[in-house]
């Protein structure tokens, strides 16, 4: 479970900075948000920045469930929250595989794909 926390917050954090460049005006849009757009639009660098809150969140709960980092909710809400999450990332599977973007699917699909893997060893815990 250890590997798994510390392999799922190494991809969060990839991420993450993938989310950072795009805020930073990158011409990676076709990556995400549907890939419509090469730069973002400044709607869609909000969503980038509400990414990367979401991402550290994610990672917060999967290291207090895997028993890295202090608790600081009770163990039934980080239970039921890791379980949510898993959920989330294989909702993120099948909205990436439904992209009009080639690039977001063949990309971004296979990582969440291992989100949803790594998401599900820890909350089994």
């Amino acid at each position: 479970m250890t590997i798994a926390a510390i392999a799922l917050c190494v991809v969060l954090g990839l991420l993450a900075v993938f989310q950072l460049a795009l805020i930073a005006g990158a011409p990676l849009g076709h990556f995400a948000w549907g890939g419509a757009d090469r730069v973002l639009p400044a709607s869609k660098r909000i969503g980038s920045v509400v990414s990367i809150l979401l991402y550290a969140a994610f990672a917060w709960i999967f290291l207090m469930k895997a028993g890295l980092v202090a608790s600081v909710l009770p163990e039934l809400a980080v239970d039921i929250t890791a379980w949510v999450i898993f959920a989330y990332f294989g909702l993120g599977i099948v909205m990436n595989a439904m992209s009009r973007s080639k690039p977001e699917r063949w990309t971004m699909t296979p990582v969440a794909a291992v989100l949803f893997v790594l998401s599900f060893f820890v909350a089994l815990g």
